[in-house]
């Protein structure tokens, strides 16, 4: 999948979602975390042998569900929401004793995964998978105990879902590289990446720190869960995590995780060409002086012939950014040399990438189109408003006025337009009061 399809216009809203929502974590799970993340972090290849009993400890569970709770999300193919739960008798508390009682028995098995389509930028439509609410809350307290133990081995180079790191930060990385001479980049684009994770190899993976069966049983568990798509019999997926899963981006992380580890080993690219890599999940780019073709193959014969993976020759390619006019799109911003109105010489400029900006442009024709006449006028201002400014905030990093500019005028021309169109009769605002102070006194500002 390419960047834009993959990770754009997502970066903002997970970073946001990442910063635990239901509050502050119970001081004993807060706990429980830190000594397993310094354990992990004193000894690197210590193996964890008893982490299953601390996944359906009662608190650790009544964690995980505040926090499912306070991201909500469609029910699974069970059909029950998190309202339905919190509103039943005895609540959530009835929830985690089952579940509780599941895992310390060993009877618990996940529910089939609700199989939807959502639309990717270009068009086309990607596979998204939805566990239950119960199992979301499993997955989700397997994730608190597991995290620590992974992040303490996670290499700076990787950015993406991780607690305290951001789209951002990897930004700023691929422009500290280009400053520091590193212009040509291999732009990497993995096929399917979720979808095709060899299950044998990922398991492999976590065996280096999870010596607890199971642990292990349970994510395989996870891992080959029917799947149940409308209109079409079960399926039981060979390879993938599916995106939807709670658990999936820690373990699609950990997979790449050897890449990264291999990369910057004495044998790989990062020792002895200086390159460097800069990975936001399954997409990265790879930057050098000079990209030769020992790197290139490195990278290709790691990616494909270690870790089972493909890479879509079509959209992988390698960009040059010594020239004035090369460009590189990833994670939705645009990394171009151009020449410097100001002084002689040129620059790095990194803005939102012209297919940003074509799909917020298509986002606000659709919110403010005819069929939107229904809404009032302050809830559709608010909405607009509210949309804008979460993409100006993602798209705030490196050189941003200039797209700021194109964005919020598009803004003001479609709610103008909206407005004149609502009715038969001209829409006028306040006498002694211009059309875009009218709008802007309805709530349409941007700072």
């Amino acid at each position: 999948m390419s960047h834009d399809d993959s990770t754009t216009g997502q970066q903002y809203l997970f970073d946001e979602a990442r910063k635990d929502p239901a509050g502050q974590l119970p001081p004993k799970v807060t706990r429980l975390r830190w000594k397993l993340g310094q354990k992990a972090k004193a000894d690197p290849k210590f193996r964890f042998y008893a982490l299953y009993d601390r996944i359906y400890r009662i608190d650790v569970l009544e964690a995980a569900f505040w926090i499912v709770a306070a991201h909500d999300g469609a029910p699974g193919t069970d059909g029950v929401t998190i309202d339905q739960i919190v509103r039943a008798e005895d609540g959530p508390a009835a929830l985690t004793a089952e579940l509780h009682q599941e895992l310390k028995t060993g009877s618990y098995l996940p529910q089939p995964v609700k199989r939807v389509e959502i639309p990717k930028a270009n068009g086309k439509m990607r596979p998204l998978g939805i566990p239950s609410v119960r199992d979301r809350v499993v997955q989700t307290a397997a994730l608190l105990v597991l995290e620590p133990i992974f992040e303490a081995d996670f290499r700076d180079c990787s950015f993406g879902f991780r607690r305290g790191r951001s789209a951002h930060e990897a930004v700023a990385a691929i422009q500290a590289n280009l400053r520091a001479g590193l212009t040509e980049v291999y732009d990497a684009d993995l096929k399917g990446y979720f979808d095709s994770i060899p299950h044998d190899k990922l398991m492999e993976g976590l065996k280096q720190r999870i010596a607890d069966g199971a642990v292990l049983r349970l994510i395989r568990l996870w891992l080959t869960a029917p799947v149940k798509e409308q209109g079409k019999p079960l399926t039981r997926p060979t390879a993938g995590t599916p995106q939807g899963g709670v658990i999936s981006p820690l373990l699609a992380n950990s997979f790449l995780h050897w890449f990264d580890r291999k990369f910057l080993s004495a044998l790989g690219p990062g020792n002895w060409a200086k390159a460097r890599l800069v990975r936001y999940a399954d997409d990265f780019v790879v930057m050098a002086k000079h990209m030769t073709p020992r790197i290139v193959g490195f990278i290709e014969d790691t990616i494909e012939g270690r870790l089972g993976l493909v890479l879509n020759r079509e959209k992988t390619k390698i960009v040059k950014l010594s020239e004035v006019g090369d460009s590189l799109d990833f994670l939705g911003y645009t990394f171009r040399r151009e020449r410097s109105l100001r002084w002689k010489g040129t620059y790095f400029r990194v803005e939102a990438s012209t297919k940003a900006l074509d799909r917020m442009r298509d986002a606000l024709r659709e919110a403010t189109g005819p069929d939107r006449c229904f809404l009032p006028v302050p809830t559709l201002i608010q909405q607009v408003t509210r949309r804008v400014r979460g993409w100006l905030s993602y798209f705030r990093f490196g050189h941003p006025d200039r797209v700021k500019r194109k964005v919020v005028q598009f803004t003001e021309d479609r709610v103008i337009r909206h407005l004149r169109r609502r009715s038969q009769r001209p829409y006028r605002p306040p006498k002694g009061t211009s059309i875009y102070d009218h709008i802007r006194s309805l709530g349409l500002r941007f700072p």
